[in-house]
């Protein structure tokens, strides 16, 4: 599903390496945490996923489409194309939301599907009510609560039906309860939906929850094993 080989990326203004041979591979309907120190590349490694940013070396591919790299498919993405890569295959959950203020809860989580022509009013209705928003459809930004909010995020990156969300620290400015209970959402829909999930985050809490769980470190990713009470997660990811 994503498959990422050598991938390399350093700082623009020192070229000092901050990605460097990364390789990785997920799964269709797999879920992978990424941790690690601030400013080790986590952000810039899904940025470079998402076609935001283009690497120095190495090879994303998405489906089988190569949208970053030297790849030798046939179907290699041109640079004019990334915007409609993302619009098919992607959703993205920022920290911030990035909802829009004018927009109520309805069309805020409609647009990216609106953008693609993919509108599906009834899988939205079930997308919604599985994540406890329903009610809030016609409701304008300003009297959703941050956990609303996000909630409506994932629901957007969802609604057009990707193959890989992207979430980069979604319950970074949550309290502890509404975190818990919105990275339990994400994984749980994303895994009902067959969607492969790649999450950055700092919480131990939310990166236990992953499939496989993973951290940054000097350029690389290194397989993490997290002992919980219920568990011990390592990771079954191709990484290195």
């Amino acid at each position: 599903m994503l498959t990422i080989k050598d991938l390399k990326k350093s700082f623009s203004k020192t070229g000092a390496p901050l990605i460097n041979n990364l390789n990785l591979t997920v799964k269709t309907g797999e879920s992978v945490s990424i941790q690690g120190a601030s400013g080790c590349g986590k952000s810039t490694l899904l940025s470079l996923i998402a076609g935001f940013e283009t690497p120095d070396g190495g090879d994303i591919s998405v489906n089988g489409l190569s949208i970053a790299g030297n790849s030798k498919l046939d179907n290699t993405f041109k640079a004019k194309d990334i915007d409609s890569f993302r619009k098919q295959h992607l959703g993205i959950v920022f920290q911030s939301f990035n909802l829009f203020d004018c927009f109520n809860a309805w069309d805020n989580i409609a647009f990216t599907a609106r953008l693609k022509g993919n509108v599906d009013n009834d899988y939205q209705l079930a997308l919604m009510e599985q994540l406890g928003i329903l009610p809030l459809a016609q409701k304008p930004l300003s009297q959703l609560s941050g956990g609303e909010q996000q909630r409506c995020a994932i629901a957007r990156a969802l609604v057009h039906r990707p193959s890989l969300i992207l979430a980069d620290e979604p319950t970074g400015n949550l309290d502890e309860t509404t975190s818990e209970t919105v990275s339990d959402l994400l994984f749980k829909t994303c895994k009902e939906a067959n969607t492969s999930l790649v999450v950055v985050t700092h919480s131990q809490d939310v990166a236990v929850k992953a499939d496989a769980a993973l951290r940054l470190h000097k350029g690389v990713l290194e397989s993490v094993k997290y002992k919980t009470k219920e568990q011990t997660l390592s990771s079954p990811v191709a990484a290195s």
